[in-house]
């Protein structure tokens, strides 16, 4: 049973830096792409960010591309989302999701979420 638990999150001045990490069991994380996600308030499900299985290909959005970075360590079956330069915008709450395959243009698996963890930012 494919499992995510997001944290990291929290209360964060414009301007300032949030990492957010992904714990993932229950699937061989190594063989499967990720991704993270954002819902603002009021807003339906956003795509930030994804990752190739090997860490080695990334995609962005391009409000966050040159502030994110997402990243991957696959000992740890983690996946971070280094997010810099936050702006009141990027409130919301963030989900990681697996693809089906290895690649960036693998389809998201939507059966699977994680509870969410919440960024705000805010003066």
């Amino acid at each position: 049973q494919v499992q995510l638990v997001e944290s990291g999150g929290g209360l964060v001045q414009p301007g300032g830096s949030l990492r957010l990490s992904c714990a993932a069991s229950g699937f061989i994380f190594s063989d499967y792409g990720m991704s993270w996600y954002r819902q603002a308030p009021g807003k339906g499900r956003e795509l930030v960010a994804r990752v190739s299985s090997p860490g080695t290909n990334t995609y962005y959005i391009g409000s966050v591309e040159g502030r994110f970075t997402i990243s991957r360590d696959n000992a740890k079956n983690t996946v971070y989302l280094q997010m810099n330069s936050l702006q009141p915008e990027d409130t919301a709450v963030y989900y990681c999701a697996k693809l089906f395959g290895s690649t960036l243009d693998s389809p998201v698996d939507f059966t699977a979420w994680g509870q969410g963890t919440q960024v705000t930012v805010s003066s």
